[in-house]
């Protein structure tokens, strides 16, 4: 999924993930009526799209990551790129094979 792309309906990924409005939406510092109007069709700001995807839709623990995570990323990239893609490429791969495992 693209950068603060659109969240096409998040009262569809919340129903999937079976949790109430207060659930879903504090965990991205949101309360509940402001998501209830995001499922109501209100224009939801691009940080809020953002912390939707990443916690709800990629799974991410953001009390896990640190600021130095992504010094370490933007190190990484900037100065072995190759290094940077090849780990990319295997983190992919391992996600697949997660997936395909869960799926049996």
């Amino acid at each position: 999924m693209q950068l603060f792309s659109k969240i096409p309906n998040p009262r569809e990924i919340r129903r999937k993930l079976g949790l109430n409005q207060q659930d879903f939406w504090s965990k991205i510092g949101v309360t509940q009526s402001g998501g209830s109007r995001y499922e109501s069709g209100r224009n939801m700001p691009k940080p809020v799209r953002e912390l939707l995807r990443l916690v709800h839709v990629e799974h991410i623990d953001l009390a896990r990551v640190k600021h130095e995570d992504f010094e370490i990323i933007e190190y990484l990239k900037q100065t072995h790129p190759d290094l940077y893609k090849s780990l990319k490429k295997a983190v992919s791969a391992q996600a697949k094979q997660s997936d395909a495992t869960v799926q049996l």
